[in-house]
């Protein structure tokens, strides 16, 4: 993996990405394709979120009912707008303030795929900041699905190393970045909001 030297000067040794890696990952997206990839949270399936057959793909692979909706992850807040047909004021300033990775379920999505959104017209949303999946998100220049890489009932894969052949070999592209990061991640908080600004904590 490449290092960026200021950041190494800064004592910071967290590792860079290659371009190649991310220019694979966004290839297999933009064909339709499945990705297994790391984000700010736990590692995630992946497909472009307004690719409907890509997001029944998902569905197949983890071997979940379409009736459950999955989350999306974009690169930068001010993109909400695009997706989401009136952003709650209050969702701005829980992103900003949040000291950990947070997906906020909005109402009355706009834009992605039929069989991503919930019966209720929701979709569950989260801006990552983690280095891959930002870049990722940004080249996309589209919602990116993230779902967690696991056979649905089956236990959650913290890191790489504990998921499953069966997941690895069933999608088109398994990102190199991060593999060997054994560090235990946690799936992220999430809030329900209503365009009152009003909101339900779904998961702390």
């Amino acid at each position: 993996m490449k290092f960026d030297n200021k950041s190494s000067e800064r004592g910071d040794t967290t590792p860079r990405y290659q371009a190649d890696d991310l220019r694979q990952a966004l290839n297999v997206l933009k064909q339709g394709g499945v990705i297994l990839y790391p984000t700010d949270t736990v590692w995630g399936l992946g497909c472009d979120a307004t690719n409907e057959k890509a997001v029944q793909r998902l569905y197949e692979i983890k071997q979940r009912q379409d009736s459950k909706a999955m989350l999306c992850l974009l690169d930068n807040a001010g993109k909400l707008t695009q997706w989401i047909k009136e952003v709650p004021n209050i969702a701005y300033d829980l992103i900003e303030l949040t000291d950990k990775p947070l997906t906020i379920i909005y109402p009355d999505a706009l834009g992605v795929a039929p069989n991503l959104i919930a019966d209720d017209g929701s979709l569950g949303i989260r801006i990552t900041k983690e280095l891959f999946s930002n870049a990722l998100c940004r080249e996309l220049r589209k919602p990116l699905v993230s779902t967690s890489a696991n056979i649905s009932g089956q236990p959650t894969a913290q890191n790489y190393s504990q998921i499953s052949p069966e997941i690895r070999n069933a999608v088109d592209y398994v990102v190199r970045y991060r593999r060997t990061d054994n560090k235990h991640y946690a799936p992220s908080s999430i809030i329900k909001l209503n365009v009152n600004n009003e909101f339900e904590i779904i998961r702390k």
